[in-house]
């Protein structure tokens, strides 16, 4: 499945990390998007084994999210949904 955001500027668990056109520096135009049943235990088990967190797990309101790095720098998000069955909007702003 393809699904394309149309980019955006940091937030609070990517910060000084912006989502645009492929630009060098501390842009992305890429990343890998995960979905695990618990955020919390994925984030201490990775980091535990070395994964380079950007920032820890950040309550958006309808996911808990953070992002890692792997060995080249690309970005993988990890989440975990919280309120997309009931309805609760992201507190992300408009864009990634």
């Amino acid at each position: 499945m393809d699904h394309h955001e149309p980019g955006g500027p940091p937030t609070p668990d990517k910060p000084d990390i912006s989502v645009v056109d492929y630009q060098p520096g501390d842009t992305t135009s890429i990343f890998l998007n995960l979905r695990v049943a618990d955020i919390q235990a994925c984030y201490e088990e990775w980091q535990a084994k070395g994964a380079e967190f950007v920032t820890p797990p950040i309550d958006r309101g309808a996911e808990i999210r953070c992002y890692m790095r792997d060995p080249d720098g690309y970005l993988t998000e990890v989440g975990q949904s919280t309120g997309l069955l009931h309805a609760h909007p992201s507190s992300s702003s408009p864009g990634v």
